[in-house]
């Protein structure tokens, strides 16, 4: 399949990667023209430099920071949904919000166009080695086969959630439960420490008891008490997705408080620290003490 990529970024440029050696062709687009051009060079593709390149396409990948950079990449003047032919597949694996996916998706159809959401999981390490896990939404069902040995190149876990824009809200929940444990445990660790505990202490005795989660097992030894801070996520990222679970419970009408303060948490520490930290950092800003 001939495959439009756009966003050959930290998280792009590993997927794109994989669906080269999965036998696709494929078309790289970045706003950022040298990092396009140099993904080409290092897997003989070409480079587009203006969405029109991507006019042969039979399937287009979004990979881009958020859902306004999506749907401004589809909407924008001599943008996407002007320039692909009917009948193309448009697959946006950003973490973009459900709602807006489902307007965007109203929109293509429209141009004869269908969209399909595929965010990820896995971070940086499992994008280079394909082992992504895939949430793919989607109100056509012949789309969603179509898109599998595209999608099937980067993943190894590809759940079909349901509706469009069921993807997109999946990863947004996943995210809000990783930050909510992610605070959880930075706050054991703060004031276990203050009352003189040791931090590696508390890790490992979480580690073989009812606390262990993800961040005990895999990012607080090595990136926080190691510190590295080094996960690969930014911290504005996972503020933004923690935020957009929370929007998604407001527009459920569903009262949630964890969810609303672990956004205010993540928020504050977006604000403390600038987006563009690590987001095991996070830590970092919360270390305050009460007046």
């Amino acid at each position: 399949m001939r495959v439009g990529f756009v966003g050959i970024g930290t998280m792009g440029r590993p997927m794109a990667a994989n669906i080269v050696k999965g036998g696709h062709e494929l078309i790289a687009l970045d706003a950022d023209y040298g990092r396009a051009t140099g993904f080409a060079a290092e897997y003989g593709v070409r480079a587009a430099r203006q969405a029109a390149d991507l006019a042969s396409a039979e399937c287009v990948v979004t990979m881009l920071p958020d859902g306004p950079t999506v749907r401004e990449a589809y909407r924008a003047a001599n943008g996407l949904a002007s320039v692909l032919r009917a009948g193309t597949l448009c697959i946006d694996m950003s973490s973009s919000d459900p709602t807006g996916t489902r307007a965007l998706g109203k929109e293509l159809a429209a141009r004869g166009l269908t969209l399909l959401d595929a965010p990820v999981s896995g971070a940086v390490a499992r994008a280079r080695t394909a082992t992504l896990t895939i949430m793919i939404g989607g109100d056509d069902a012949a789309a969603i086969e179509r898109a599998k040995p595209v999608l099937a190149c980067m993943g190894n876990r590809l759940f079909e959630t349901g509706s469009l824009g069921c993807g997109h809200a999946l990863k947004a929940l996943n995210n809000f439960v990783a930050a909510a444990g992610f605070t959880a445990v930075a706050e054991a660790l703060l004031v276990g420490k203050r009352f003189g505990l040791d931090p590696s202490k508390i890790i490992e005795v979480l580690n073989v008891s009812t606390g262990r989660n993800f961040h005990t097992d895999v990012v607080m030894l090595e990136h926080v008490i190691g510190g590295k801070f080094a996960t690969g996520f930014a911290l504005g990222l996972l503020a933004k997705d923690v935020r957009t679970a929370a929007d998604l419970a407001e527009q459920v009408r569903l009262d949630a408080p964890l969810t609303r303060l672990v956004s205010e948490r993540w928020a504050l520490a977006r604000e403390r620290l600038g987006p563009t930290r690590d987001n095991s950092e996070a830590i970092l800003s919360w270390d305050v003490s009460l007046d």
